[in-house]
């Protein structure tokens, strides 16, 4: 620890100003580029730093976390999910972990929206033929989409997201229908008009438009497979802002080709930024490349909860948003 503060290393370039208080509190070792760190780098780091504040770019496993100096004792996350980090190997190390809950679930929540109404108004195709010059005025039998207004929301994950979307929903006029793995308190569910399904194939195949805002754990996994996408109505659309693990990419690619999916708005991807090529073919389909949380706002938020994460730490406290196995 130099100058009796801790040693922080972080792993990708933050918003200027969350650089700037972490080097005023602590003794931090910066990214001098935005390039993800190298598995070396990521190995150097967890043997030199107190604490490492990584991104979901860096795979914190199992091997990293064996070979960490003894020294390190907190993986303070910049970010919501931690299915990159191995949480359970981290935990046994004596290695605490804490993440960035709630403050990107209004940025998540309008990035989900958006994706509705660009799919299912068909904004792409509209912009694609502006920007390409060949718009030959107003007809009225072109791009047409469908109102949502009326149409049935399934929500796959009903914690802050997903509750955050419900409420954007209902002021659409959409009828707002969950599956979770809890159900929600009575007044909650009021609140926000919503109708509970224990069966996710059941909701699964009554819904116009399905909505992933679960996080990805082992049980999660694929819960969205092959057998269940089929459950979909041939009119129905799939969002997820997500993780791109839930959804099964390849049986989504097949169906949307052979048109028993109406479209797809996607944030996420299975292997990260290597999505499936098909997709990028479907006028259907609307990518985006991970823009969920990306707002000023909110990614100084983000910055301020890893900053109190590792005060409170240094502070001798445990880090209010510790993530601890059970919670996951």
């Amino acid at each position: 620890m130099a100058s009796g503060r801790l040693s922080v290393v972080v792993t990708r370039r933050l918003p200027e100003v969350v650089e700037t208080r972490l080097t005023e509190l602590f003794d931090v070792r910066l990214r001098e580029d935005d390039r993800p760190m190298s598995r070396d780098e990521l190995l150097q780091a967890v043997r030199e730093a107190d604490i490492l504040v990584p991104t979901l770019m860096d795979r914190i496993d199992s091997t990293l976390i064996a070979q960490a100096g003894d020294q390190l004792r907190l993986i303070a996350n910049y970010g919501a999910g931690v299915d990159h980090i191995d949480v359970n190997t981290a935990r046994q190390r004596g290695i605490l972990v804490s993440n960035t809950p709630g403050v990107l679930t209004d940025d998540t929540a309008d990035m989900t929206m958006a994706l509705i109404l660009a799919v299912t108004r068909r904004i792409p195709e509209g912009l694609a033929v502006m920007q390409s010059g060949k718009w030959q005025g107003w007809s009225p039998t072109a791009f047409l989409g469908g109102r949502v207004s009326g149409r049935r929301l399934g929500i796959l994950g009903m914690g802050r997201i997903g509750q955050a979307v419900a409420r954007r929903a209902k002021a659409f006029g959409m009828q707002v229908h969950y599956h979770n793995r809890r159900r929600l308190r009575p007044e909650t569910e009021e609140a926000l008009e919503a109708t509970y399904w224990e069966s996710l194939d059941q909701m699964v195949a009554r819904m116009d438009v399905l909505s992933i805002n679960c996080p990805h754990t082992p049980a999660t996994f694929h819960l969205m497979n092959a057998r269940r996408l089929k459950l979909l109505k041939p009119t129905a659309v799939i969002v997820n802002t997500s993780r791109g693990e839930v959804i099964d990419e390849n049986a989504l690619t097949r169906m949307l080709q052979a048109g028993e999916l109406a479209g797809a708005g996607l944030d996420v991807y299975e292997h990260g930024t290597e999505a499936n090529p098909y997709l990028r073919e479907m006028t259907n389909v609307v990518m985006l490349p991970h823009m969920g949380s990306a707002t000023v706002e909110g990614r100084i938020e983000m910055g301020e909860k890893v900053i109190i994460n590792i005060k409170t730490f240094a502070d001798g406290h445990r880090p209010p948003d510790q993530v601890v196995p059970a919670m996951l």
